[in-house]
């Protein structure tokens, strides 16, 4: 867990520091902007846009259920954020499994790679997408629905 966590926390502490600089150096108000773009930065690096992850198990177990398809994910990983954005509002009715939490999840991922973690990787109706484009995610969403 504190893995995902580690790249948005640098981010606020050189943020911070460099803000610090600015501001001993008489500028608070670029040292605001900096510290501001910093935050944001690690908010958008951090596990807090995705909805909440749960166990890869249990992900199969609803997709089975309800049709929707599985998305493995890790915190950091721009092509995971990049479809998590274009998904949108859609992106809540995705079951999501971040593979450091769930040694499960990371399991499956290498299984559908090669033994490669590489994500996002989608699994609708039991077959594996490795990066698949959004506009596909969002029409299998369409499909389950």
């Amino acid at each position: 867990m504190t893995r995902a966590w580690i790249l948005p926390m640098l981010m606020v502490l050189c943020g911070s520091a460099l803000a610090a600089g600015l501001i001993a150096d008489g500028s608070p108000g670029a040292a605001a902007a900096l510290l501001l773009v910093f935050v944001l930065l690690a908010g958008v690096n951090s596990p807090l846009i995705f909805p909440r992850s749960i166990g890869a198990l249990e992900a199969q177990r609803r997709s089975a259920a309800d049709g929707r398809p599985v998305v493995f994910w890790r915190p950091g990983c721009k092509y995971c954020m990049q479809l998590r954005i274009r998904l949108g509002r859609s992106a809540r009715q995705v079951h999501w499994v971040d593979i450091w939490r769930d040694p499960a999840g990371a399991a499956a991922v290498r299984a559908a790679n090669d033994g490669n973690e590489t994500v996002p990787t989608v699994i609708v109706a039991g077959q594996p997408h490795t990066n698949p484009d959004p506009a596909w995610v969002r029409k299998q969403l369409s499909r389950s629905a």
